[in-house]
């Protein structure tokens, strides 16, 4: 190994490979490691089917049989959409990965609502025919909709009946829309993950909402992506991208001691020691400089069907307002299938996640996997959420957040753009090229 580089990456989830890649086109000189002898660290893709059931200490035993080809599946650990015009094609596009990638639209949105699932509105017609709403409700959300897609907090001639200032508490109330509507509006079109946004600015709801909408108009079904094959290959593109421009990767090593010394960050695997001007890894490489702020439970299910009331759906989200099944954190379900190249022939994967409120994980999704019964295997993880303790300017060692449970990529990419910021002293600028490279022709 080279003793002296740019930067260190450690870790090779999605976090990570991006921002080696990103650091590598800017002509940083980057090794990027890992202990595993894998991509993808704990976002990894599981294939052949038999080593997801080696991972959880399960058994095929009769199940085998069901399963059709084991070398169909891939099986994502923390599967996560991607908005169609979010930050993360956005950055896709920018170091043209896409060339390594093949997207394919997810069918649908949904929303848990009175113990139903609706489908949350892709055009002005799904609006009229949801039954989310009374009839009178569907031209107050409309109007509301409308309002938000036109905002523009700098131009006045957009302020009519939302004027800059008001609180996103004041805009329901302005429109007069029911509680059905605002856990709508703020957990499944917005996206939010407590309903903490309804006493800040509307324009931060409203911003979220044009990228919703955005996203819809793309393909016209849902905002929202998935890769053929799985999101194993989102990692494995960005470290081609930081190949290309020299970056250096090792698998399957160690990493047996982080220690800052003389204005360097010393990294030592295996007796050797390298030195870098900053380190950047995920929370498993720094033990000393994290700290634990939650759980996350997660349910991987294979199924033969798709989930009832999503229109035979080949795949979808689901979304499980808070306050619709008394907690203080949504419950989200990803389903995808065969048609992603992510399953045998006629196989499902549904994934439900949440943030862990008791000492009974598994059962706090007990709401959202009755959704998806029968349910032919089921593989339960609690993974801990870590955060920094510090920003990392200080010493120059820079630490991403854990994975939420959130199933979209949106809150992962502000980790990414936020660290990005942190080491370059700067902003990322994303190009101005049109984001045209994704998804069915």
């Amino acid at each position: 190994m080279d003793e002296e580089y740019d930067v260190i990456v450690l870790g090779t989830g999605l976090t990570e490979c991006i921002l080696s890649g990103l650091f590598s086109v800017e002509k940083m000189k980057v090794l990027h490691m890992d202990r595993n002898d894998y991509y993808g660290a704990a976002s990894t893709s599981m294939t052949p089917l038999s080593n997801l059931y080696k991972k959880f200490g399960k058994d095929m035993g009769k199940n085998q049989d069901k399963m059709g080809s084991l070398r169909d599946w891939n099986v994502d650990l923390i599967p996560k959409f991607l908005m169609a015009q979010g930050k993360l094609v956005k950055l896709l596009v920018h170091t043209n990965v896409t060339r390594y990638l093949e997207f394919k639209s997810v069918e649908g949105s949904y929303v848990f609502v009175g113990g139903k699932l609706h489908k949350i509105p892709a055009n002005v017609n799904e609006v009229l025919s949801s039954a989310l709403m009374t009839f009178f409700e569907k031209r107050r959300f409309k109007n509301m909709l409308e309002a938000a897609v036109a905002f523009d907090k700098n131009d006045p001639k957009t302020h009519k009946t939302v004027k800059p200032g008001m609180t996103m508490a004041q805009v329901y109330k302005e429109f007069n829309l029911g509680r059905n509507i605002q856990e709508v509006t703020g957990h499944s079109i917005a996206l939010f993950t407590t309903d903490d946004y309804v006493n800040r600015d509307c324009s931060e709801t409203f911003t979220k909402v044009q990228l919703y909408q955005r996203s819809i108009n793309q393909y016209g079904v849902s905002p929202y992506l998935y890769p053929l094959y799985g999101l194993g290959e989102l990692p494995q593109g960005f470290a081609r991208l930081s190949a290309i421009y020299g970056g250096t990767y090792m698998l399957n090593k160690p990493i047996d001691n982080i220690k800052v010394e003389g204005g360097m960050v010393h990294v030592t695997s295996e007796g050797e020691t390298v030195k870098g001007k900053m380190v950047v890894g995920d929370p498993s490489y720094f033990s000393d400089r994290v700290k634990r702020v939650g759980k996350v439970v997660r349910a991987i299910c294979i199924l033969e069907h798709s989930i009832q009331n999503t229109n035979n759906s080949l795949s979808c989200q689901i979304i499980l307002p808070q306050s619709q099944i008394n907690r203080k954190h949504d419950i989200y379900v990803g389903c995808v299938s065969f048609a992603h190249n992510v399953a045998a022939k006629g196989k499902y994967l549904a994934i439900c996640s949440t943030t862990v409120e008791t000492d009974n994980p598994e059962s706090e999704l007990t709401p959202a996997l009755n959704l998806l019964e029968p349910i032919i295997e089921k593989f339960v993880s609690i993974d801990d959420v870590y955060e920094p303790l510090s920003d990392g300017r200080d010493d120059k060692v820079f630490i991403s957040k854990s994975y939420d449970a959130s199933t979209h990529f949106e809150t992962t990419c502000d980790d990414i753009l936020d660290i990005y910021e942190r080491v370059m002293g700067r902003p990322f600028e994303f190009t101005e090229k049109e984001i045209n490279q994704c998804g069915d022709e």
